[in-house]
């Protein structure tokens, strides 16, 4: 029972953290499984920490997501955003072709380019911003660049959040799209995956709830400090982390 705990947490946290920060999510599993052995690593256990995830992001923007009557533009263009991930998302999904791109040498280069993007973008200058320029063509743009976050390592948040400080957004600006793209990138891999699940025997347990409570306190605070720490700091930070992670991935693969 301890060692389920240990693990959940350990899941969660990695979920929480890396869902939101422009790192990716991918490496640190691999990363985590080569020091861990996971016994809990379920399809269930994965929808749960989506789901925990995803309601922390409605719970935190509350106000912005369902104050429709004064934000309705801004779903319709969270809609045109995550439209290109839908449609090659699903055909890269149907054909197969998605599992040729998930093995760790793809990771280890997706984590390091994506590294260098995101140092190359955070050095624009900012002329745009939410309120004003965030129109239905940057959110389009921005849903093209989402497309490559289908690809193992590349980091959703990182990549979204790259796109947008390259449209010259703000740190802040392009952060808080990010996470608005995040509520339907979540909620259709929680849909996927109870398809998935529907076809199996399904046993939900103690885990399972701890794993999206846990989940959810990870993700609420990765959300709001990274906010606050966006205010007064770059991204690289997030650029060296990124290339040392990559490294170390490079270490684990060859010796």
């Amino acid at each position: 029972m301890i060692s389920d705990l240990f693990e959940i947490l350990l899941l969660s946290l990695i979920q929480g953290v890396s869902e939101f920060l422009p790192i990716s999510s991918a490496a640190h599993l691999i990363l985590a499984s080569n020091i861990y052995e996971f016994k809990n690593q379920s399809l269930l256990i994965d929808i749960s920490l989506h789901l925990g995830s995803l309601l922390a992001i409605l719970f935190y923007f509350r106000n912005e997501i369902f104050n429709l009557k004064n934000n309705l533009n801004l779903f319709y263009k969270i809609i045109v955003a995550t439209l290109p991930l839908i449609i090659i998302g699903y055909f890269l999904y149907s054909t197969g072709i998605i599992y040729e791109f998930r093995n760790i040498k793809v990771i280890v280069w997706t984590t390091f380019v994506g590294a260098i993007l995101l140092h190359i973008a955070d050095r624009r200058k900012i002329f745009n911003n939410l309120e004003n320029s965030f129109n239905f063509k940057s959110a389009l743009i921005i849903g093209l660049f989402q497309i490559i976050a289908l690809i193992p390592g590349t980091s959703r948040a990182g990549i979204t959040i790259t796109a947008g400080r390259i449209l010259g957004f703000d740190r802040t600006d392009s952060t808080k799209i990010s996470f608005y793209l995040s509520i339907p990138a979540l909620a259709g891999a929680s849909v996927i995956g109870i398809k998935d699940l529907l076809k199996e025997n399904i046993e939900f347990n103690f885990i399972v709830l701890a794993g999206i409570f846990l989940s959810f306190v990870f993700s609420l605070i990765t959300i709001k400090y990274f906010l606050k720490f966006i205010k007064k700091f770059s991204f690289k930070i997030f650029v060296f982390y990124r290339i040392i992670l990559s490294l170390i991935l490079l270490y684990i693969i060859y010796f």
